[in-house]
């Protein structure tokens, strides 16, 4: 009988690895290292590092309170103090310091030398931005089935509400009272980000623009001042493009986007020279994806150009938010995942689509665009 294979030496790497873990899990080593001036540093940014990972669900129900209370409107009025705002608040003015304090130390409001508060910038970019407010008040139902986040993983939990709010993520018909909350949520949160698309796409030449899963139309209503005289077409399950028309219709739109209702696994309208997907690839799997990568090369005029944008993991500086959040929030849907800016532009060839290339934006951090060509041939 021979002798078992002798064990390859792990590179000197990983032992160097595995001799700082050892290191850095021992009790002894934090303590030193936490009185070093060398590590004296480094130590205390990682141990406030991770409090905050173990704090973070505590942080952002601060931002949930003084979101339901209304503080930073308050606030936006001028500085109060604290007995003038737990009047305003309808708090004991122990309890409305409890939470103006906690506030404070977030960033969201500042106390003045003379003892009043008054709105710090993060408070004040709230007050600017409904969307922000509209997706902290959606994230109970996130928080809600993340409870048990193994049993997510492991496919045990029951149907989590996600998948319930966003019906399309089960692949089913929506019927209009469905696609009202989604709607609305979607439209309040794309506005933040329209105008950061746009300005990173190259409109010459553009004649006809269609928006794929547009829901109610925010982003191109955001896009129409941009496009003057061009047609714009939205596209989306019909009881989302029905509601999109009634409220395009109510701003004043109604002439200018024409709403078309279907499922792009029949196909999409053909004949436009542009076709965007604005946070709409990230919802599905990697099948539905390619086929309304499939649709959109098939529905584009020759020469024509597929925009993608939206969140993509990986992207530097902000890959919690890829790889994290949106790897979490999108797994309780129970449809997409978080894909690379190299994934998109990967599953765009397989498509057809040549040239692809990545377009700058203000907040990469909320949405990232690439543009892909139809060739013209």
């Amino acid at each position: 009988m021979s002798d078992p294979p002798a064990a390859r030496p792990r590179p000197l790497s990983e032992r160097w690895l595995a001799l700082r873990n050892r290191l850095v899990a021992s009790p002894r080593f934090q303590r030193w290292a936490a009185g070093f001036p060398l590590t004296r540093r480094i130590a205390q940014a990682n141990t406030r590092t991770l409090f905050d990972l173990c704090a973070g669900f505590v942080y952002a129900q601060v931002l949930t309170a003084c979101i339901r209370f209304d503080l930073f409107a308050i606030l936006a009025e001028g500085p109060m103090t604290i007995e003038a705002l737990a009047v305003r608040l309808g708090l004991p003015p122990e309890k409305a310091r409890t939470l103006l304090l906690a506030a404070r130390s977030l960033d969201l409001i500042r106390a003045l030398p003379d003892g009043r508060f008054a709105l710090a910038d993060l408070g004040a970019a709230v007050t600017g931005n409904p969307g922000i407010a509209a997706m902290v008040e959606h994230h109970a139902l996130l928080y809600a089935d993340l409870a048990d986040p193994v049993a997510l993983l492991q496919g045990r939990a029951e149907r989590t509400r996600l998948s319930s709010y966003w019906p399309y993520a089960e692949g089913g018909a929506v019927a209009p009272g469905e696609a009202a909350p989604y709607g609305a949520l979607m439209g309040t949160s794309q506005a933040m980000i329209a105008q950061d698309i746009i300005e990173a796409c190259d409109l010459r030449g553009i004649r006809h623009w269609m928006d794929v899963g547009g829901g109610e139309g925010a982003f191109l209503e955001a896009a129409a001042p941009h496009l003057p005289g061009r047609r714009l077409t939205l596209f989306d399950l019909p009881a989302v493009a029905e509601r999109a028309g009634a409220r395009l219709g109510r701003v004043g739109l109604g002439d200018r986007i024409d709403c078309v209702g279907g499922n792009f696994h029949a196909g999409l309208p053909e004949g436009a020279d542009a076709i965007s997907l604005v946070r709409v690839l990230h919802d599905h799997d990697d099948a539905p994806v390619r086929a309304l990568l499939r649709a959109a090369y098939a529905a584009l005029a020759p020469g024509g150009r597929l925009v993608i944008a939206e969140p993509m993991a990986g992207t530097p500086g902000a890959e919690p938010v890829g790889d994290a959040y949106f790897g979490f929030y999108l797994l309780a849907m129970g449809s997409g995942r978080p894909r690379t800016a190299d994934e998109l532009s990967r599953l765009a060839r397989e498509a057809g689509f040549a040239a692809l290339k990545e377009r700058k934006t203000r907040r990469p951090l909320l949405a990232r665009v690439l543009v892909a060509h139809k060739t013209s041939r």
